[in-house]
């Protein structure tokens, strides 16, 4: 079997989409994405891709290391979303080639299915305690939401306690037993990030997430001895490299690499692996499309130290389409009291409806991160 062709599609609300084809027939989908960077990734895929033309798809740790390792730059987000969506790619092929999930391809599966959160707002909204009750009638058992607005390097108090009311309110409306997961998203700088960390203990949050950007993780030290909260990161860290350090710090509790940023599922394999070796748990991140979503359920199904898997249903970035309008059988990622089965079909376990596919990529898309400035005029992180 050799690979004949990659075919990238940019398709609403702000996925992109490969397809891989053979000449047996079989054909692979992956979701190679950097939110905001659609196309220059896409010219990363088609330029990774042309290696791959004539090669037999079947050899994929080949492949991964021939991408990952043939260029003398190497790494970062733009050329490890393009590896990652070409492996899930794949991945979906071999699994379709053997007639198996992914997961019985990685040793076989140790769960059946996987706790899922949901998102609420959280910046600057005031319903939140509506919006997470919302989410709890529907089902689910924990939500994760955005922890402040903008914040400058030292910030006032005002805006720390309008952070605790947000949570007080959640707290609230879904009561004891329910997670609830603050994403400062990087806004955060380290002087407030620990009084933050501090003063959220009260309201027993899941975790608290990138409590400072990664490129300041020997940060998260300092800010993991002044809370009790477990601290979450790793959804901009893009390879096992990156990793190391922060697992070795003994300051984070959980890591959230993202199957399409993070080498795809070949890569994250050895992430989490390397993360139970270290005892800290998982949170794959994944606020987009349905194949990424795919490819973290299968990883899922065979990592003993996944507790909780992202998903984008209902988010507020899926406008015009959202997570399963891409499917032939939308039935596949049906929640239940929380959780979400394993899909047991061929290879990522989900059909990509082709035609909606080529449908929508028509109408594409050019979504871009919003750009935040304090009032001084100065960029604010997002």
């Amino acid at each position: 079997m050799k690979i004949t062709s990659l075919e990238c599609f940019i398709v609403p609300p702000r996925w992109l989409f490969v397809k891989i084809a053979t000449d047996e027939g079989i054909v692979g989908w992956g979701e190679p994405i950097v939110e905001g960077k659609a196309r220059t990734v896409k010219a990363a895929v088609e330029e990774l891709g042309e290696q791959l033309i004539g090669k037999n798809p079947l050899r994929i740790e080949d492949h991964w290391q021939m991408m990952y390792r043939s260029g003398f730059y190497r790494g970062g987000p733009i050329l490890m979303s393009a590896i990652a969506g070409i492996d899930q790619a794949l991945w979906d092929i071999k699994g379709k080639y053997y007639d198996a999930p992914v997961y019985e391809l990685l040793g076989g599966a140790c769960r059946d299915s996987v706790k899922v959160y949901s998102w609420i707002g959280g910046d600057r909204p005031s319903e939140v305690g509506e919006e997470a009750s919302e989410r709890k009638a529907a089902g689910f058992l924990a939500v994760k939401m955005n922890a402040t607005e903008e914040l400058q390097y030292i910030d006032s108090y005002k805006k720390i306690d309008m952070v605790l009311e947000r949570v007080a309110a959640v707290r609230e409306a879904v009561g004891d037993d329910f997670g609830i997961g603050i994403d400062f998203h990087g806004r955060v700088h380290k002087p407030m990030a620990k009084i933050l960390a501090h003063e959220l203990q009260v309201y027993r949050p899941m975790f608290i997430e990138e409590p400072v950007l990664p490129e300041n993780n020997e940060a998260l030290k300092e800010i993991a001895q002044a809370t009790t909260i477990p601290i979450a990161t790793g959804e901009r860290m893009f390879s096992r490299w990156d990793f190391k350090d922060a697992l070795a710090s003994g300051s984070i509790a959980i890591i959230q690499p993202d199957l399409s940023h993070a080498g795809g599922i070949t890569e994250c394999r050895k992430i989490f692996a390397m993360a139970e070796a270290y005892d800290v748990a998982v949170a794959p991140h994944c606020p987009l499309g349905p194949i990424a979503l795919a490819a973290c359920l299968q990883v899922d199904a065979v990592s003993h130290n996944v507790f909780i898997q992202e998903q984008s249903l209902g988010i507020h970035y899926n406008r015009g389409n959202d997570l399963l309008d891409y499917l032939e059988d939308p039935t596949v990622f049906e929640y239940k009291d929380g959780f979400v089965e394993i899909p047991k079909g061929p290879g990522l376990g989900v059909v990509i409806n082709e035609a909606f596919v080529r449908k929508q990529a028509e109408i594409g898309h050019n979504w871009k991160n919003p750009v935040w400035r304090h009032k001084d005029g100065t960029i604010a992180e997002w």
